[in-house]
């Protein structure tokens, strides 16, 4: 059975970090591709960031590029997304998806997801 659990998220003010983790089980990281999406109340889902299951291949937003970077451990089947330099706007739930390849479109349905980890960044 695939289960992909996000942990890491939490209430940092603006300005900070925080690092959430994916920890994905009943499948290899070097089969699956991982992204990470967001989504705040009221709006669209949004695709943060990806890693292809070769790991060569890493995506990030341009809205969120050179604040967050994505990377993996394969030996604990773990995806990380550090985020730096957190602003209000940045306020969601981030959960983690596996699918052949990366998907990072809004409408796309990966073929397995995460529960989803609250990050809420405010004074």
């Amino acid at each position: 059975q695939v289960q992909l659990a996000e942990s890491g998220g939490g209430l940092v003010q603006p300005g900070g970090s925080l690092r959430l983790s994916c920890a994905a089980s009943g499948l290899s990281l070097e089969t699956y591709a991982i992204a990470w999406f967001r989504q705040a109340p009221g709006k669209q889902r949004e695709g943060v960031a990806c890693i292809s299951s070769s790991g060569r291949m890493t995506y990030v937003s341009p809205f969120m590029e050179g604040r967050f970077t994505i990377s993996r451990d394969v030996a604990q089947s773990t995806v990380y997304l550090q985020m730096n330099s957190l602003k209000p706007e940045d306020t969601a739930v981030y959960y983690c998806a596996a699918d052949d390849d990366c998907i990072i479109a809004p409408t796309e349905i990966p073929k397995f997801r995460g529960q989803g980890t609250q990050v809420t960044v405010s004074s």
